[in-house]
């Protein structure tokens, strides 16, 4: 596999040759099963936009902080259907055994019928990409590729280039689910690293509730590369209430897009919770295209070793009488970094927004370091905008007063770590998912008797 870095006097650009999308995504300009016309032509405009632009540089005002240059150099090869076998055993180590409800499995980008759920509830749709393009194919072509766009993002790009199959989501207006929905992505790379691309679409028709779980994780030691794009569409009066967790290889890439466009008087909020990977991107974009509007976008993240999380939020507020709230906070340990790049958007027909963005770290190591970047762009006059990061230790007044108690140094750092975490936390509605942050908090910090 080669790749040409290519240098002019304004740019630095990580590219490749037809080969590496072939060898990358199993395809340059086509597949061996193209599916419908339109899908065809989507593979191949994302195909050539990334042999155009490459990956991304640190040039680029977007990823400055982060460098991608790793996933770049490593040989990854398209994991194939042969390479995801995965037993029920294997599988057990990656789900929440006191979740009730529907499971979707993918191991490797390819669906395991025989680990997933066989029965949905009513008024909902869970099946593959392909299945749901053959059944109704109009409805997947009027969403599929239309909010997460890959005119100017790569990973978009060389995600859609691959697209083929995927997981779909349709909730019918008027349902209301009152288990959850896990769509759960496993990696394995047991014979070299791998790559593959999962593809999420989420349709939530009107006055419909449901919660959804995005799982990512992998086997430990195994180097893979995981590139997601989720799109997800919210009707009128919907609610929806979503989780990713992210708990990938400690040796993992992970880059990732989610895409959420909510129309009049949609309730969204979304909680992120990452635990693994060697470099990982987030990129949680919202569009609150409809009056009325509540969209909450929070996140938690806990870096050791040389660990790296990457955090892109925007919110685009295009209508009047919109609020949007985002907390995000990290705490990060050894050499590990993090980074928190939060936009909100606030159009000029926005007026009697409220919106509030906060970032926190919590640094528990001299070599940690966050580079953070709120960004208020406001075009409306009759708003409400606050954003403020914060950047620190652990209290040292704090940490005095649980040792002059009789705490050791050790449990008193814990029990203050965990302090900083529980806002986030306690915000969680899904018991199962609550509890396995609660046990990885309460293990980084040894304090395995302190669970709610």
């Amino acid at each position: 596999m080669e790749f040409l870095l290519k240098t002019d006097m304004n740019s630095e650009k990580l590219t490749a040759p037809n080969s590496y999308l072939r060898d990358f995504t199993g395809t340059d300009t086509g597949s061996d099963n193209p599916g419908p016309s339109w899908l065809s032509a989507l593979r191949q405009n994302a195909a050539a936009r990334f042999a155009e632009v490459g990956f991304p540089t640190r040039r680029d005002e977007e990823w400055r902080f982060t460098n991608v240059s790793p996933i770049a150099e490593t040989p990854f090869t398209l994991a194939t259907k042969a390479q995801s076998e995965l037993s029920a055993e294997g599988l057990s180590r990656f789900t929440y055994q006191d979740l009730a409800g529907t499971q979707m499995v993918f191991v490797n980008g390819h669906f395991a019928s025989d680990l997933s759920s066989a029965t949905f509830p009513d008024g909902v749709s869970v099946k593959t990409l392909a299945a749901a393009m053959a059944d109704n194919s109009p409805l997947v072509e009027k969403h599929l590729g239309k909010s997460a766009k890959f005119d100017t993002e790569s990973f978009v790009a060389l995600n859609t280039a691959a697209l083929e199959d995927g997981a779909f989501v349709h909730v019918a207006a008027g349902a209301i689910l009152t288990a959850p929905i896990h769509l759960l992505y496993i990696s394995t790379a047991e014979a070299g690293p791998t790559v593959s691309h999962p593809r999420t679409l989420i349709i939530i028709e009107e006055n419909s509730e449901v919660t959804l779980i995005e799982s990512y994780a992998g086997a430990s030691g195994q180097v893979y590369f995981t590139n997601a794009v989720t799109e997800v569409v919210v009707g009128e009066n919907a609610v929806v209430d979503h989780y990713k967790v992210q708990r990938e290889s400690e040796k993992a890439f992970h880059i990732a897009t989610m895409q959420v466009s909510l129309t009049r008087s949609g309730n969204f909020s979304s909680h992120s919770i990452g635990l693994g990977g060697l470099l990982v991107r987030n990129d949680m974009n919202a569009y609150l295209g409809g009056e009325g509007i509540e969209c909450t976008l929070n996140g938690v993240y806990l870096g050791k070793d040389k660990q790296v999380f990457d955090n892109h939020t925007s919110i685009d507020h295009a209508m009047p009488h919109c609020n949007s709230h985002e907390i995000y906070k990290g705490i990060l340990n050894d050499y590990s970094r993090g980074v928190f790049n939060g936009k909100i958007f606030v159009r000029e027909d926005a007026q009697k927004t409220d919106a509030k963005q906060t970032n926190q770290t919590l640094l528990l190591s001299p070599n940690a370091q966050i580079d953070t970047k709120p960004q208020l762009e406001i075009f409306a006059d009759d708003v409400k905008c606050t954003h403020g990061a914060t950047i620190g230790q652990l209290n040292a007044e704090a940490l005095f007063y649980l040792r002059a108690r009789g705490i050791k140094k050790d449990d008193a750092r814990a029990l203050l770590t965990y302090a900083f975490a529980s806002d986030i936390v306690r915000r969680i509605k899904v018991d199962a998912i609550r509890s396995q942050l609660d046990r990885v908090l309460l293990a980084e910090s040894a304090l395995e008797g302190i669970a709610e």
